[in-house]
């Protein structure tokens, strides 16, 4: 039986080359997910040049969301590790040049851990370095195997605030910070993420409990400050869900300054 073509992003396409799965058979080759999207980004989703294959489902309804079209596992293509990796393999050499690797994001790809398991599986075999974009919401789903394959967390602390952190997400802050010491105590690699949103993140204690948090794991390489912006407003236009944050505006340069900088006098490298 054929299977699916893997899923690109817009705007860019891609197509899986006919050879482009051959290789020896192994045991994480026929486990199936469900993919949004793919992408190849640089600078943004870990070191180097990555592949980024973002996986749908979610379970968080981010105020500042700027993907609402992965929200639900019928967004996503049903697919195989097997092809993935089979994408992966056509920029295998372009991305090992510049130090990069894979990284999987979501959504949320802890809705699917043995599926993220298995393209960190596959991804391995290649030689490539990998890297989980995730809030730690569904860390518990985590299994040592799968953190056994990944070298890199990217870690999405919407906020310190457990109160604030519901209004933001609609979960529960405890989950995150429990996935943060486990990967401490596993000395896993985490660049911290944040989110910063003026009048909605940018409460100097909320940023301080977390520049704290994050410098006392020991774990943490670094923190990178992400200016909200509203490129993700057509979107929920295009699926008539209302955007809370449409007429939010994105913070200014001396306001991402302020906030990198209370984060480098915690003791951590920002971004």
């Amino acid at each position: 039986m054929s299977l699916p073509a893997v899923p690109s992003a817009a705007p860019r396409d891609g197509t899986v080359r006919p050879d482009a799965t051959s290789g020896p058979p192994s045991l994480w080759r026929p486990a199936r997910g469900r993919l949004h999207s793919w992408d190849i980004s640089t600078g943004v989703d870990g070191p180097g040049t990555r592949f980024v294959a973002f996986l749908a489902g979610c379970p968080l309804r981010c105020l500042y969301c700027q993907n609402p079209d992965t929200w639900h596992m019928r967004d996503g293509t049903a697919t195989t590790a097997e092809q993935v990796i089979g994408q992966v393999r056509s920029f295998v050499t372009f991305v090992r040049t510049t130090g990069g690797g894979m990284t999987v994001s979501g959504g949320e790809p802890l809705l699917q851990p043995e599926f993220t398991r298995a393209l960190f599986t596959g991804a391995k075999e290649l030689g490539l370095h990998t890297a989980l974009d995730t809030s730690g919401a569904l860390g518990a789903r985590a299994g040592d195997d799968l953190l056994d394959v990944t070298d890199l967390v990217l870690l999405d602390i919407k906020s310190w605030d457990p109160a604030r952190y519901h209004h933001l997400t609609g979960a529960e802050l405890g989950p995150t910070l429990d996935f943060a010491h486990r990967l401490a105590d596993r000395g896993t690699p985490v660049w911290v993420r944040y989110v910063l949103v003026p009048g909605l993140t940018d409460d100097l204690a909320d940023i301080d409990g977390i520049a704290g948090f994050a410098a006392g794991l020991g774990n943490v390489e670094r923190v990178d400050v992400l200016p909200f912006h509203r490129l993700g407003a057509a979107k929920y236009d295009r699926l008539g869900i209302p955007f809370a944050l449409r007429d939010t505006p994105p913070p200014d340069a001396a306001l991402v300054a302020r906030v990198r900088d209370r984060f480098i006098d915690a003791g951590v490298t920002a971004y």
